[in-house]
């Protein structure tokens, strides 16, 4: 199955990608994410106890084939509900994730339909489509197609998809505030947002103590795969990993390379970043070489946004535009406003995110 093309190529990390489905190929990592993130007193009355994996007899061979895709389902009163997990790391956020959200939907509609799994009712379960996204930047892309759709003709307005989905924004949730107490969808998304090696040691220890019986043994030892293969190597490259095939090894390995370990995460960004390895290894010179280098490509930036601006919204918006976007400083604001030209319908919309940026910028 093809999805739609995008402004940016998208570029998967494909053992980030299977390492988060190792892990919630688990059916208590589904449950607590599940528990923990999605919101409404409705989720008390699933049976997470139900919790089962789909098999391929309820996937298309188009949704198999995606390494990227997880369905689940359990029980909700006398009739399924079905959990649609969607996986998404990649470098540039997706403006078109709604649209693949309908498509993989009714793939699986369609799935379910040639396999009679209907309710007793005859009728097909609901879903609950869930983007699980761990990406750096900011997640600004639409998260129902609607807005994504030109305006129609009133006749045509009861015709206008109106498809959702419940977006997960890891970096953003483990920053926010308080996550659920021994969670460990929850656990996953602090590692992923750790600064260093004490820290994510842990948070290794909590799951050691919560992951003891004997029945969870595959989740430590999916938990120790993920460790080696993303989040080490993610964190330390260069560094000559062992195979890791528990838990109580990824908890020595950090506590044995603990201050070493700690000093790379911070030449790595992890802990004060580039910021301090500029402090302490770049001359003055340098340091002033490289902050008028960045100028001339915030200017580039914007100068690209307005001509990209008078060419989807008209001269008018273009010159509301430019002094909203000379308060901007930071690139990487910039470059989000890149991807919200994509998805903005009309200049209005495209002049709204542009102040709540801005005045975000100045705050």
């Amino acid at each position: 199955m093809k999805t739609p093309k995008t402004s940016k190529s998208r570029r998967r990390d494909p053992t980030h990608d299977s390492g988060y489905k190792l892990l919630y190929g688990h059916a208590a990592m589904v449950r607590d994410l599940l528990r923990g993130f999605v919101p409404g007193a409705w989720v008390q009355a699933l049976d997470l106890g139900t919790l089962e994996r789909c098999s391929g007899s309820y996937v298309t061979d188009d949704l198999r084939d995606r390494a990227d895709d997880i369905v689940w389902r359990l029980r909700w009163g006398p009739d399924w509900l079905y959990v649609y997990l969607l996986l998404e790391f990649q470098s540039t956020v997706d403006p078109w994730m709604a649209v693949r959200i309908q498509t993989y939907l009714g793939l699986l509609y369609q799935d379910l339909v040639r396999a009679g799994a209907l309710s007793a009712a005859g009728r097909l379960p609901p879903v609950l489509p869930v983007v699980l996204y761990n990406g750096v930047t900011p997640w600004r892309a639409a998260e129902t197609l609607e807005p994504l759709i030109e305006p129609a003709p009133p006749l045509l307005e009861c015709y206008r998809p109106r498809q959702a989905y419940l977006l997960l924004d890891e970096q953003r949730i483990a920053n926010a505030g308080p996550l659920p107490e021994r969670n460990l969808s929850a656990a996953l998304f602090r590692l992923e947002a750790s600064r260093g090696a004490d820290e994510a040691m842990g948070i290794v220890h909590a799951l050691l103590d919560w992951l003891k019986a004997p029945e969870q043994t595959g989740l430590r030892r999916d938990f120790a795969v993920w460790f080696g293969r993303v989040f080490l190597p993610k964190r330390l490259p260069g560094v000559q990993l062992p195979p890791l095939g528990e838990l109580s090894e990824v908890y020595h390995m950090l506590a044995e390379n603990l201050e070493t370990w700690t000093d790379q995460w911070k030449r790595e960004g992890i802990e004060q970043g580039i910021e301090q390895g500029l402090e302490q290894g770049l001359e003055q010179g340098l340091e002033q070489g490289l902050e008028q280098g960045i100028e001339q490509g915030r200017e580039a930036t914007r100068h690209i946004l307005v001509r990209q601006v008078r060419r989807r919204f008209g001269l008018t918006i273009a010159e509301q535009t430019e002094p909203l976007l000379a308060r901007i400083v930071d690139l990487q604001t910039l470059e989000d406003l890149g991807d919200q030209l994509l998805i903005s319908p009309d200049g209005e919309d495209w002049l709204r995110a542009l102040r709540h940026m801005s005045v975000g910028e100045e705050h």
